[in-house]
């Protein structure tokens, strides 16, 4: 009875949620910089009588409910930054920062968020544990907020931690989520390869960074081909690749940037190698040399198998079984790893895609938006999660 009543509840701030979520909407702020949103954050913890611990981490804030029993303490994470993007929907609430958009959805994850600690702040005298709510700044930019906010306490006494995306590739109605490895890490390359310039006639005379650099694109990517077992997951792709200022000038230096995805560890750790491999060979064998920046990104999402399970079991009976969606790993990455590298838990995706075009385009689109009714069906399974771990 109480888990319906708090179904009914979450329904019943819709609109509230809605309001909240077009507020941060209209004023996003970027990774580090998101003051105003902070703010806003703490000031409506507050109003439903909560204390807030802010400056967690740097910029995180975060909200403990004690139960009115002992019990386990479970933690629920949302994110709150936006990105660099100029938004193009003409909606009343699209934003009025000019160059910053939440393209991501990380305003209608702390919307849901903010709704279910509204809902269970009348419900603290049920609960035989504590809910830790956790709102994280800088999810969107290195080293991201996750890792600083677990460094300065953020689980001490977690026993689980959940967190949710919502996901414009789902319809609305669907939750997923992965077991084990869930979102790959992501790594960064820069290579920069000095050669030496000359006439476009007279290449015997040059070190031609241009022939270096396309000799190791292609070798880039026989790592996964050739290197990499066929039963395991990875990709090295380059985005980046400059050089040369004129058609008749061999160019004396040249650029190549890319981004690195895997499940393993093992394989994350020998891609960097082969990587530094092939540089250093190929820039030997043409009598050029290199610099290389190699950045560790964000670790793998694994969701523990006795956690996934437990988020499919609260989807299917709170909102039936055809809403579950077992999905496959993803190459995107989160931060959200740093949280399950600590304590067992699960993340999961909220179908946020209606049969329009408006919610159809992809995260980090200028027109990216949500049917915002999954804002509820991501509160619903928050919720569920509380009534199965603390009832």
């Amino acid at each position: 009875m109480v888990k319906q009543q708090w179904i009914q509840a979450i329904e019943a701030q819709f609109d509230q949620m809605v309001a909240w979520r077009r507020h941060m909407h209209q004023f996003p702020e970027l990774s580090f910089q998101e003051v105003k949103t902070s703010q806003f954050i703490a000031d409506t913890l507050k109003g439903f009588g909560y204390e807030v611990r802010t400056g967690v981490g740097e910029g995180g804030l975060i909200a403990d409910l004690q139960g009115g029993q002992a019990g386990p303490t479970i933690a629920f994470r949302a994110d709150f930054d936006a990105l660099p993007i100029h938004e193009e929907n003409t909606v009343d609430y699209r934003s009025q920062n000019d160059g910053v958009m939440h393209a991501c959805g990380h305003d209608g994850h702390t919307a849901t968020l903010l709704g279910v600690a509204r809902v269970l702040s009348d419900q603290q005298a049920h609960l035989k544990g504590k809910i830790r709510f956790i709102f994280q700044h800088a999810e969107e930019l290195l080293p991201g907020g996750a890792k600083a906010m677990v460094e300065d306490g953020a689980l001490d006494g977690v026993d689980e931690v959940y967190g949710a995306h919502l996901a414009s590739a789902l319809p609305l109605g669907k939750i997923g989520t992965a077991s084990g490895p869930a979102m790959a890490s992501a790594d960064s390359f820069s290579i920069t390869i000095q050669g030496k310039g000359g006439h476009g006639a007279q290449p015997d005379l040059s070190v031609d960074s241009i022939v270096i650099g396309s000799q190791l694109v292609g070798a880039l990517q026989t790592i996964v081909s050739r290197h990499i077992s066929p039963m395991q997951s990875a990709v090295v792709t380059v985005g980046v690749f400059q050089a040369g200022q004129a058609f008749n000038v061999i160019a004396d230096k040249a650029k190549i940037e890319g981004t690195v995805r895997a499940f393993d560890p093992e394989i994350r750790t020998k891609i960097e190698q082969d990587i530094r491999d092939l540089v250093h060979g190929i820039t030997l064998a043409n009598h050029a040399t290199y610099t290389i920046n190699y950045i560790h990104g964000y670790p793998t999402v694994v969701n523990t198998p006795e956690q996934t399970e437990h988020v499919q079991k609260v989807v299917v009976d709170t909102m039936g079984e055809e809403a579950f969606l077992m999905l496959p790993p993803a190459m995107g990455a989160e931060d959200f790893a740093y949280y399950l590298q600590e304590r067992p838990g699960n993340f999961f995706f909220v179908g946020s895609k209606n049969e329009t075009e408006d919610t159809a385009f992809p995260h980090h689109h200028p027109r990216f938006d949500i049917d915002e009714r999954a804002l509820v069906n991501g509160a619903k399974v928050f919720l569920g999660i509380a009534a199965e771990k603390l009832l």
